[in-house]
C-alpha cells in the first residue's frame, strides 16, 4: 500500500476543519492518496450522531456541534492531539473493526514508549489507563471511507470534561499524559502516534 499522507494543521476551529474532511471524502475518488491530519481544536463539545442530549449535564460557553461521527459526546481543547483519518478502507480491503483496532493499538504503544500502561475496555472504545480514559475514538464511513478519527489526551484543561458524560459513560474519569510523565513534547508524541498507527495499518493490509 501507498503510506498516507500525513498533514500537521496545527490549531484549527473544529467546524472548519470538519467541513474541510467532508469535502475532501466528497471529491476524492478511487486514485485519490489517503491523507492523516494531526490537528487541535479550541475549546469545544462535539456530539456524536446517535448522541443523547443528557449526556451533556450543565450549559456553558463552550459550544456544542452535532457531528455525524459515532459515539456520544465529548471535548476537544489545545494540549489534545487529534488525528483524523481519512482512508479508503474498500482499497485497503480492512474492515472498520480492524481499523479501530489500528487506532486503539497505536495509541497504546505511543503511551507504552513514555511507560504508560494502557488498555482498552471491551464495548468501550478508547484507551484507558488505570479505569480512567486518556483517548476518545469515533469514525464515520461514507462511500467506503474513514472520517474522524481519535483525540489522544496529552496537556490539556481536563475540567469541561466534568460538564458531560464523557462518551456517554455516568461518572467517567479522563486523564491525560501529563499525569503519567514529566516532560511533554507533543509534536514527538503525535510523531510517534501516527508512525505507530501506519506501521499498524501497513502490516494488516499486506
Amino acid at each position: 500500500m501507498d503510506k498516507p499522507i500525513v498533514k500537521n494543521l496545527g490549531l484549527k476551529p473544529y467546524l472548519q476543519t470538519y467541513e474541510r474532511m467532508h469535502q475532501f471524502s466528497q471529491t476524492r475518488n478511487s486514485q485519490t492518496p489517503d491523507e492523516i491530519w494531526l490537528v487541535e481544536h479550541p475549546p469545544v463539545f462535539t456530539q456524536g450522531k446517535v448522541g443523547k442530549a443528557e449526556h451533556l449535564l450543565h450549559t456553558t460557553t463552550i459550544p456544542i456541534i452535532q457531528t455525524d461521527r459515532g459515539g456520544q459526546i465529548t471535548y476537544h481543547a489545545p494540549g489534545q492531539q487529534i488525528m483524523y483519518i481519512l482512508l479508503d478502507l474498500k482499497r485497503l480491503n480492512i474492515g472498520i473493526r480492524d481499523t479501530v483496532g489500528y487506532l486503539e493499538n497505536s495509541v497504546i504503544a505511543t503511551l507504552a514508549n513514555y511507560n504508560i500502561v494502557a488498555m482498552t475496555k471491551e464495548n468501550a472504545p478508547g484507551v484507558y489507563v488505570n479505569g480512567k480514559k486518556i483517548c476518545s475514538l469515533g469514525l464515520h464511513i461514507t462511500r467506503g471511507c474513514t472520517l474522524h478519527g481519535l483525540a489522544l489526551n496529552i496537556d490539556m484543561d481536563l475540567t469541561p470534561f466534568n460538564n458531560i458524560n464523557p462518551c456517554g459513560y455516568a461518572g467517567l474519569e479522563m486523564t491525560q499524559m501529563k499525569d503519567y510523565i514529566g516532560q511533554i513534547n507533543q509534536h514527538e508524541i503525535a510523531n510517534f502516534m501516527v508512525n505507530e498507527f501506519i506501521t499498524q495499518l501497513t502490516s494488516g493490509t499486506k
